[in-house]
């Protein structure tokens, strides 16, 4: 079948498929703790039945020791053919109404616009879609041997890590898909090929046993929240780069982003300057960076008139592909602890070490990756990398250490809004997506000795 055909095949299958991810995106599947389980697991259920019914007869709920269960199957494919691993998840964010939604996240919507809004649209629904479109198109018979694993738990506390080291015969492969990724802007194919690790730590600063008058006492006597904050404002020079000695940096050779076009993505304030020096995709992909992402002391509504005697932040700092996590984390706790103003006392609990990660760009399936990219978009190729962390990667490629691996998806970053308010997806990616994995099967088939 040609690309022509099979353009026009996908094409007649989209009806339907924006009619599942409709359905998917009305069931709130929030993993994170204090939230209704029922939803979630009727989220599997409903995951469950849908690829049953295009071909992963053998699919099941897997048994973990906690949380909620992956889905993994089994659907053979010609004897010698290359083994796949298509991954997507079917948890989703919250979608809390302070977060200024304009239109009902569990009630899908199609606007003006022809994009379609709802929490999950896009990260990972649309993925899981993009995979239902695959199997449906070859009518539950592929012609690579694939396995399919969909993640309950990749928003939060993920316990698929420790199910692949349980059962790493299973993630045996030639290639891993991994669907939950997307082209920097709508119409524009990348791959994603490097991807920034994640550490982070809480530090506690301590200037007084108690607290006291703020009239009495101020002055002379340093305030523990005080003392944080200009701790907190070392880890950044004037320009809003890291400042931290040791953290590991290089440049980004791949595809980009305006200032312009990643303001608009980003909802930045008029008139907030973006932070940092060097291009959008050097910011983001290959240059670390550090946030407070919590804080505790006194609230606004209980404090009142006095020195605050702790204070405590946790800080998470990006790191680049090629990076060692503890080595990075030891030069950011090394920093915190040199730079502690007034002799306050600090403590710091190192909390997490994801490692970065990086595709091997130089193989067959990526190759074949590229090509059904550029079929199916009708341009060429390019790269790009990601801020986020996906310590799963790193899990898996050692599970199969001599697999590929393609990172893409219908997660568009220019409008998508992922973990924010109206998160979006544009139907034309997922259709474009679909034709590209089919491609990317058959070509991989085809060069089956």
């Amino acid at each position: 079948m040609s690309s022509t055909e099979a353009a026009q095949k996908v094409a007649d299958l989209m009806p339907g498929l924006i009619a599942d991810l409709e359905r998917l995106v009305a069931i709130p599947s929030i993993a994170f703790p204090g939230y209704p389980s029922e939803p979630v697991n009727q989220m599997a259920e409903e995951a469950l039945r849908m690829f049953r019914e295009v071909g992963f007869d053998t699919a099941r709920l897997m048994d973990v020791p906690t949380g909620y269960p992956p889905i993994y199957g089994e659907l053979a494919g010609p004897e010698g053919s290359p083994t796949v691993v298509l991954y997507a998840h079917y948890d989703v964010q919250p979608a809390p109404p302070e977060q200024g939604w304009t239109s009902d996240p569990w009630s899908p919507t199609t606007k003006q616009d022809g994009r379609i809004y709802g929490r999950g649209a896009a990260d990972d629904k649309s993925g899981l879609v993009a995979h239902l479109g695959t199997l449906r198109f070859f009518d539950g018979k592929p012609p690579c041997t694939l396995r399919l694993i969909l993640e309950g738990m990749e928003e939060t506390e993920s316990n698929l890590e420790a199910f692949v080291e349980a059962h790493p015969d299973l993630f045996e492969c030639d290639l891993f898909v991994i669907c939950d990724m997307g082209n920097l802007r709508v119409g524009e194919p990348v791959l994603t090929t490097a991807l920034r690790g994640d550490v982070a730590c809480v530090v506690t600063v301590r200037t007084l046993k108690h607290p006291l008058h703020s009239g009495v006492f101020g002055g002379p006597v340093p305030d523990a929240m005080m003392a944080l904050a200009r701790l907190l404002a070392t880890l950044h020079d004037d320009e809003g780069n890291v400042a931290v000695a040791g953290a590991s940096s290089r440049s980004w050779s791949g595809g980009d982003m305006s200032a312009e076009d990643f303001r608009a993505s980003a909802d930045v304030l008029d008139g907030v300057a973006l932070t940092g020096t060097g291009t959008i995709g050097d910011r983001l992909w290959s240059r670390p960076s550090i946030n407070a992402i919590g804080i505790d002391m006194t609230s606004i509504a209980g404090s009142s008139n006095v020195l605050i005697p702790e204070a405590r932040a946790k800080i998470s700092m990006r790191i680049v592909p090629g990076s060692d996590p503890a080595r990075e984390l030891d030069a950011l706790v090394e920093h915190l602890e040199a730079n502690v103003p007034w002799g306050a006392q600090i403590e710091i609990q190192r909390t997490k070490e994801a490692p970065p990660f990086e595709c091997d760009t130089g193989g067959p399936g990526y190759a074949a990756a590229r090509w059904a990219l550029a079929e199916a978009f009708g341009k060429t190729a390019g790269e790009a990398g990601s801020g986020g962390s996906i310590p799963l990667l790193r899990t898996l490629q050692q599970a199969a250490p001599k697999a590929e691996f393609v990172l893409w998806g219908p997660e568009d970053v220019a409008l998508s809004r992922i973990h924010s308010s109206d998160e979006s997806v544009d139907p034309a990616e997922i259709e474009r997506m679909v034709l590209a994995q089919v491609l990317l099967l058959q070509r991989l088939a085809e060069r089956t000795p």
